[in-house]
């Protein structure tokens, strides 16, 4: 019914179009921003504060004569408008631009260079699948008709009564950034983008493209200053602090001041549930994200971070219920194939998975998570070098995320390719400085390496970002430092790992080495003083060595029998 309806719309807008123009139906013109009765859901835009491509703030103001102008040059190219849209609506992009190859309004002029845009990817896209196994094949679509394009762009202002100040419009600009970034022009990309948002701040797709030029958050940094003060800047502000990791206390003084402007937004709760996600607090994540859906049940927005959660959670129940609620919906979302893939990872599906999740990358190649997670099910598969070229291609799609990078170090570890992983694992801790587990996987690739102080090092870092209640670092640092032979520090960590364990009422069996190796230590230093000089200026402390010994009257353990040797020897030397 729908594709019936857009013919018939495209037909009569044919029709209209054949008609003289002195004979057609005057126009119903639509309001212009300096109608004192236009009313919108969002903020007019401002015709007033264009720039031109220098980084001037107040000098070429648009007056109302210039607004006149652009307003009767619009209702002129209206009916053109019209019967473009409804082809465009229709994916009927080359046409589109044809019906408005003469037209001079900004307006008119986006839609006719974006069509063209839009058309030159389809047939690289095209040309890039016919060529797939072939000798020519690339990597990525190749997409030659570029440059031209940017020379239209260019060249659009020139001459033009509509624009007498010979500006940009700001969507055109957004435009003209666009295809700088296809081309990796990043500098100029950037420069358009942030004149675009100066002129009109509510072009949300142009501040999602500026932020994925900045690389990292000294970048964020220097630009700041540049971009208007504007609620909209905030917003990005909080999705770049998000993607780089920074410490919680920033983000959630960001969260906190975004809510009061925009307290019933979804976006921001979208952060908040992000925020907690990528500092493992899950419940919380997932609490978020169950209030989001209660207000927006058709939500797809952050989806497949949802099922990443509930893979996490191990919610089987409830991801498949998921799962079938939004097939339902949309199949054809990448985010709804992402959860599809999750759900059967989760049942150990891994060749269910990972149809679903190539389905996501058919429906939108720069799906981020559907290539990494793809990595992850080759992993589960052992297929090495197809997960590889997974991780690579999520890089390709986004530098900054650190999961590409870490996935990307642990296959080529499981390669026995330590100085490979090595890289790859000290891109990932650059990316996410506050993750334990970055500093742990450095630490096992220098502990492979024998490069010990440099595990110390890492390790230790990997302590002051971990939970409290974690013990394994604490029998990793001591047995770094057994090996380079510094038994008194390596004792002093099994004491606090058996000191942690006590306090989280443990099993004996789960910390029983620590508490031989501390009372070993107290004991061999005890019988060696006085006899073997040694730099080591402790006193030993026997009363400790028997505390530690005490739990294993009675127990079950393995080594119960070493205990009770070493208990034998406490009470030789006088401690009972």
């Amino acid at each position: 019914m729908k594709t019936a309806d857009t013919k018939r719309l495209r037909r009569a807008g044919d029709f209209l179009l054949h008609i003289p123009a002195h004979e057609r139906p005057p126009p119903a013109h639509m309001p212009s921003a300096s109608s004192a009765n236009f009313r919108t859901s969002t903020p007019n835009k401002a015709m007033s504060s264009r720039h031109s491509l220098s980084f001037a703030d107040d000098s070429n103001m648009l007056t109302e004569e210039d607004i006149r102008v652009v307003d009767d040059m619009f209702a002129l190219e209206e009916d053109l408008f019209m019967a473009a849209r409804e082809c465009f609506n229709s994916k009927e992009f080359e046409k589109t631009a044809y019906i408005l190859r003469e037209c001079k309004n900004p307006l008119t002029r986006f839609l006719c260079v974006y069509s063209k845009f839009l058309a030159s990817e389809k047939e690289a896209l095209d040309n890039w699948t016919y060529r797939k196994g072939s000798r020519t094949y690339d990597e990525r679509p190749t997409n030659e008709n570029l440059p031209s394009l940017l020379n239209t762009l260019s060249d659009v202002n020139n001459s033009d009564p509509a624009n007498p100040r010979n500006e940009m419009d700001p969507f055109l600009l957004y435009l003209k950034g666009v295809i700088y970034g296809a081309l990796r022009r990043r500098p100029e990309a950037t420069e358009c983008f942030i004149l675009s948002v100066r002129a009109y701040p509510w072009n949300w797709s142009c501040w999602l493209q500026l932020g994925a030029m900045i690389e990292d958050p000294e970048e964020w940094t220097s630009l700041q200053e540049h971009l208007p003060d504007h609620p909209v800047t905030k917003m990005l502000a909080l999705r770049i602090l998000v993607e780089f990791n920074a410490p919680p206390e920033t983000l959630d003084d960001s969260v906190n001041e975004l809510t009061e402007l925009f307290p019933h937004s979804l976006f921001i709760r979208s952060q908040k549930a992000l925020l907690a996600y990528h500092h493992r607090d899950f419940e919380e994540a997932e609490a978020v994200f169950d209030s989001i859906l209660e207000i927006d049940p058709y939500r797809i927005d952050s989806l497949d971070i949802f099922a990443n959660i509930l893979y996490v959670q191990q919610s089987r129940a409830k991801l498949s219920d998921l799962a079938q609620r939004f097939i339902r919906t949309d199949k054809d979302r990448p985010e709804v194939c992402g959860l599809i893939g999750n759900y059967y990872s989760l049942r150990c599906e891994h060749e269910k998975a990972v149809k679903y999740f190539r389905r996501a990358i058919q429906l939108d190649p720069t799906h981020l998570a559907a290539w990494t997670l793809m990595g992850h099910e080759y992993i589960e598969m052992k297929n090495p070098h197809a997960a590889i070229e997974a991780y690579r291609r999520a890089i390709d799609v986004n530098r900054k995320d650190y999961r590409a990078w870490y996935g990307l170090g642990k296959t080529y570890e499981l390669l026995d390719m330590t100085q490979y992983a090595l890289h790859y694992y000290q891109r990932a801790a650059a990316l996410r400085p506050y993750d334990s587990r970055m500093w742990t996987a450095l630490a096992n690739c220098y502990k492979t390496l024998t490069k010990w102080n440099e595990a110390i090092d890492c390790m230790k870092r990997a302590q002051l970002c971990a939970d409290t209640t974690e013990t394994s670092h604490f029998l990793f640092l001591a047995a770094l430092y057994e090996k380079i032979g510094d038994i008194a520090t390596a004792a002093m960590y099994h004491r606090q790992c058996v000191e942690v364990s006590q306090k989280l009422g443990k099993h004996l069996g789960e910390y029983s080495k620590s508490c031989i190796f501390a009372a070993r230590y107290e004991i061999d230093l005890a019988a060696n003083r006085g006899v073997m000089p040694t730099p080591n200026t402790e006193v030993p402390d026997l009363q400790r060595a028997k505390q530690l010994l005490e739990p294993f009257i009675g127990a079950n353990v393995e080594e119960t029998p070493v205990a009770e040797d070493l208990s034998r020897r406490l009470r030789q030397m006088g401690v009972n």
